[in-house]
């Protein structure tokens, strides 16, 4: 941000080599950055939080299935979209007045969401609750890459990782949670008290700065109207892509044509204009292009896993939204214990060490879940899980430390918008594959077992004779009846094994995703030292 230039870049004329020692970082600062990185979370939270109570919202304004999914996805495109604009729109309005203005709306439209009359309503809000808390997470990570010194950023990183890893993973614990006890509308009344500390905090910590309206005329209007068209076609189509079977529907064709028309001459224009409104040079720079790809498979990986797990305890286990919550908060907590810990890991070990690690273990806790069961439930999922948030942890911090590292403050809107807006469209990539593969995997797995159960194989005959007598000794007096509800039950007993074999799959593909992202990392180069101050 411009605004900060002066500051960082006089910590960034110190030599690292001469630097006695981290600059002190004031506690109005640091409760800046506690307050951003707070918005952050419910930003990330509300994604989550939402999804895992679905099905209550639908049903109460309602909703039918189909139609009731634009709930979340009117708010993942309002998100995705205003991320990359935030560096811009701050600089116009100012951090503080940018920040703060979207802060209070965010906590407003909770509230009006919780008193949602009916389906149009509920997305309208869900769409202006998504612009405005999209300004949260990038803003977040601005403020860590400009304000604090070098030697505090994997402090700050690590906050703005709360949000990025554990919100994700604690989000269907608290909203089961909420939603099984007290009612849907509360999982939006709950941002209302952490949201007015957040207010209180920025309004007390971020200084007054002038707006300067003058660039709204000088403004990339040409990239951000093209930007903006082809990230919301884009997100619809991975949203709705495979409910409406993707290239089969003529809406998802247009909206993919739409998408790729607007997002190619979004890119010929940033490359070409004067003044852009995302510096995309940033991605020929090796750390922050192999970061910006990291990032996006850790998307895929985190936001899939949070997606295909309460998928499978749902469909195969038959577990409600509190059940699936707890399951899930071995995927949370233990992070809560271990984010903090990472910025001394920082301080002893090559961040490229750290990242790696965590990769692999993320990637082994998928793999540790690629042989389901029938039986495999939370005890089982006890373990991969807490493998997973160890992973997790120990990623997000030191991978934004090292993709960022050497961003100069006039770069830092750009960074952040672009850093941010690739994790979320990762997940949104994620979601939509896993679902197809679901999908796909669910229909291969059926056919070949429907093989195996064939009416020439003598226990699939004892097996029917045993249930056909099982209905008739239970009230079922026709025999053919008992007969065909064996046939049927047998189906259902084929399906659900299919659908176990498909889940398994789609761990497998997480964490080949993964092992993809420790490849990226690979090309990673040491960050400087984190003892020379500024965020340079």
């Amino acid at each position: 941000m411009s605004t900060l230039q002066p500051t960082v870049n006089a910590a960034a004329d110190v030599p690292a080599a001469t630097a006695p020692a981290a600059p002190a970082v004031s506690a109005k600062t640091w409760i800046a950055v506690i307050g951003a990185t707070l918005g952050a979370f419910m930003a990330v939270l509300n994604i989550q939080i939402v999804n895992a109570s679905l099905a209550d919202i639908q049903g109460a304004i309602g909703a039918g299935i189909d139609d009731g999914g634009w709930i979340s996805t009117s708010y993942l495109i309002a998100e995705i979209v205003v991320i990359p604009l935030s560096g811009w729109l701050a600089q116009v309005f100012s951090i503080r007045i940018y920040l703060l203005t979207n802060a209070i709306l965010f906590l407003l439209l909770s509230a009006a969401c919780a008193l949602a009359q009916d389906l149009p309503q509920m997305i309208v809000l869900r769409a202006v609750q998504g612009f405005s808390g999209g300004v949260l997470i990038p803003m977040a990570f601005t403020l860590i890459i400009t304000l604090l010194p070098r030697a505090k950023q994997p402090v700050g990183l690590a906050l703005f990782a709360l949000s990025a890893t554990f919100a994700p993973a604690i989000g269907p614990t608290i909203g089961g949670y909420l939603t099984e006890n007290f009612g849907w509308q509360y999982i939006f009344y709950v941002n209302l008290v952490p949201g007015a500390i957040m207010v209180g905090m920025l309004w007390y910590a971020l200084d007054p700065k002038p707006m300067k309206l003058t660039l709204l005329r000088d403004g990339d209007w040409a990239g951000i109207i093209t930007m903006a068209i082809g990230l919301s076609a884009l997100q619809t189509v991975l949203e709705e892509g495979n409910k409406d079977d993707w290239l089969g529907s003529p809406f998802i064709v247009k909206l993919s044509v739409i998408a790729a028309v607007a997002l190619t001459a979004f890119l010929i224009i940033e490359l070409t204009v004067k003044k852009p409104l995302l510096n995309l040079r940033l991605l020929v720079r090796r750390n922050f292009g192999f970061g910006m790809l990291a990032n996006f498979l850790l998307g895929i990986a985190l936001y899939g896993s949070v997606f295909i797990l309460p998928q499978y305890l749902a469909r195969i286990q038959g577990y409600n939204a509190e059940q699936i919550g707890m399951v899930l908060a071995w995927t949370g907590l233990p992070q809560l214990l271990l984010i903090p810990l990472v910025p001394r890991l920082m301080q002893k070990f090559d961040a490229r060490i750290i990242i790696g690690v965590g990769f692999v273990l993320f990637a082994a806790s998928n793999f540790m879940n690629i042989t389901m069961t029938n039986d495999y439930a939370a005890d089982q999922l006890l373990w991969p899980n807490v493998v997973r948030a160890i992973g997790q942890a120990l990623v997000m911090a030191p991978l934004s430390a090292v993709a960022t590292a050497g961003i100069e403050a006039e770069n830092a809107g750009s960074a952040s918008g672009l850093f941010n807006m690739m994790r979320n469209l990762g997940g949104a990539v994620g979601i939509a594959l896993l679902q197809t593969a679901l999908t796909k995997r669910e229909q291969y797995h059926s056919n070949v077992l429907t093989q195996s159960v064939s009416l020439f194989e003598q226990a699939t005959r004892t097996r029917l004779e045993q249930l056909t007598r099982y209905f008739m000794n239970h009230g079922i007096l026709d025999r053919a009846d008992a007969s065909h509800r064996a046939y049927v039950a047998i189906g259902h007993v084929v399906q659900k094994q299919a659908y176990i074999f498909a889940f398994s799959d789609t761990f497998y593909l997480l964490g080949m995703a993964l092992i993809v992202a420790l490849a990226a990392v690979l090309f990673l180069k040491k960050a400087g030292p984190t003892s020379a101050g500024g965020a340079h």
